[in-house]
């Protein structure tokens, strides 16, 4: 086995809790590998500081597996994380619908495992967690079925474009026989027709789930406005708990078209009502119409994926929020978010503030939370760290 050895001062990340070691980092490496092998890691002075995958091609060069240890990483070691996934998802969520494997959370990184009710969805954005992906769904399904859980297909989703940074190319289709892959779930009550074939990521976004339902709760008899929809699922919890009114905006047609039947599958479709539209361009004309509301949601995508973008980004959520506030009632509630980790808690509530005094608004905060538990945060790996949710109560100056 190859061990690369880090330069005097190297591996700060790491050391503090992170799991990367990144290409300026790296002294030498000694002995022979191959691209998406396993390696052991050790300090300038010899110490021993675990073992990862190693890809020469990619900027994270080395993504560790285990710190401080020096176990085989065999199919028995992959048993053992997906157990310790499983045992801790059955604590803290509602399994029927759950992200089962989060990447570096799970110390798998670059994998992710999601379950829609008897389907499993993975995607894989590395060459080193390429190679044991069909081993670890296997495990999954196998880990599973101890519990009466019976898995009846997976579906691959490796589509981003993060791979071709990894040397690969994109995959999508089945690991093994073929279904259905309209796939009926309920989360929330709410039911949802999820393709996870050709939805965005895994098919549907798990991580809000309790942010859906921290929303929701402000809901009931209110006139609400639910920006960047996608498959509508803000807008059909705030249905479900009895909301007067509900206008979902996305300008994907295709997720509009899903929002809708989605509504219709919860009878919510006289309430509930979905348009497709630039949210951008949509938000000045409901304000320039005089148009108020008892909640809006601002759920956009995520602004920058970089860190050379987060000036950018900072300006787009500025305005965003700007425009949603002018459209809240006074003691109304803003619901915002952001789901990109470089912009950080700190960030993101700088500037939401910054929105609110150019927005002319006073804000109280309500709730601060974070992506679902089984989406875990860990500690010294800021990039597990991505979803900030912000309830505010939102107040004309004064």
């Amino acid at each position: 086995m190859a061990t690369v050895i880090l330069k005097k001062g190297g591996g700060r990340y790491l050391k503090s809790g992170g799991q990367w070691i990144y290409d300026n980092e790296i002294d030498r490496i000694d002995g022979e590998f191959t691209p998406g092998d396993v390696i052991r890691v050790e300090d300038f002075d010899g110490f021993f500081l675990g073992r990862g995958y190693i890809n020469p091609r990619s900027t994270i060069t080395v993504r560790m597996l285990e710190r401080y240890h020096d176990d085989e990483i065999d199919e028995a070691f992959w048993e053992k994380r997906v157990r310790n996934a499983w045992e801790y998802r059955k604590n803290v969520t509602d399994t029927s619908c759950c992200r089962v494997i989060f990447s570096e959370a799970d110390y798998c990184p670059g994998l992710v495992i999601d379950k829609f009710g008897d389907v499993l969805v993975a995607e894989c954005e590395t060459l080193g967690m390429e190679k044991h992906k069909e081993t670890i769904c296997r495990l999954v399904k196998k880990v599973l079925s101890e519990d009466g859980i019976s898995i009846r297909g997976i579906y691959e989703r490796s589509d981003a474009s993060v791979r071709k940074l990894e040397g690969l190319e994109k995959v999508k289709g089945f690991i093994g026989e073929a279904f259905d892959t309209n796939v009926m779930i309920t989360e929330n009550g709410v039911k949802y027709r999820v393709n996870i074939e050709e939805g965005q990521k895994t098919g549907f976004f798990l991580d809000q789930k309790y942010n859906r339902a921290a929303a929701s709760k402000l809901c009931r008899g209110k006139k609400v406005l639910d920006c960047f929809t996608h498959t509508g699922s803000f807008a059909l919890n705030a249905g479900l708990a009895g909301a007067e009114s509900v206008l979902g905006v996305d300008a994907s047609e295709l997720a509009v078209k899903q929002a809708e039947e989605n509504a219709r599958l919860n009878g919510l479709e006289d309430r509930v009502r979905f348009m497709t539209a630039d949210v951008f361009d949509l938000l000045p004309e409901l304000i320039e119409k005089g148009e108020k509301y008892d909640v809006v949601i601002l759920d956009p995508p995520a602004f920058t994926k970089s860190r050379s973008a987060v000036k950018n980004a900072v300006k787009g959520y500025r305005e965003i929020n700007i425009k949603g506030m002018k459209l809240v009632k006074p003691g109304g509630f803003l619901c915002t978010c952001s789901c990109s980790h470089f912009m950080t808690p700190e960030l993101l509530e700088k500037t939401i503030i910054e929105a609110a005094k150019g927005a002319r608004k006073r804000l109280r905060l309500t709730e601060y939370r974070m992506q679902a538990p089984d989406h875990p945060y860990l500690m010294g790996c800021p990039e597990s760290l991505y979803l900030k949710f912000f309830i505010y109560q939102v107040f004309d100056e004064y």
